[in-house]
């Protein structure tokens, strides 16, 4: 069974910074894609970014890229979302998804995902 957990959100002022963990077990990230969702409220989900395996793909949307990073730790089975420079409108509920297997040639973000997580609340305020 693919299991997903978020750790790492909560309140955090405007400019201020917070590293999202994905813990997962159930499968391997060596050939999973991993995407990193928020829902704010009274909008639409979005993907701000995913990574896939083994390509090392990864892809941020306009919004967020250069701010957030995401990256993997094999040996803790866990994807991170660094998240920098945090604005009021980065405030969501943060989901990490997982999908595949994937090969090699697999080089974009999976169009669905299977597998999620609880969501993990971040808010950015003063």
């Amino acid at each position: 069974q693919l299991t997903l957990v978020e750790s790492g959100g909560g309140l955090v002022q405007p400019g201020g910074s917070l590293r999202l963990s994905c813990a997962t077990s159930g499968f391997s990230l060596d050939d999973y894609a991993i995407g990193w969702f928020r829902q704010a409220p009274g909008k639409e989900r979005e993907e701000v970014a995913c990574i896939v395996y083994p390509s090392g793909f990864n892809n941020y949307i306009d919004s967020v890229s250069g701010q957030f990073t995401i990256s993997r730790e094999t040996a803790k089975n866990t994807v991170y979302l660094q998240m920098n420079s945090l604005k009021p409108e980065d405030t969501a509920v943060y989901y990490c998804a997982a999908e595949g297997p994937f090969g090699y040639s697999d080089t974009n973000c999976p169009r669905k995902y299977d597998n999620w997580g609880q969501g993990i609340q971040v808010t950015v305020s003063s």
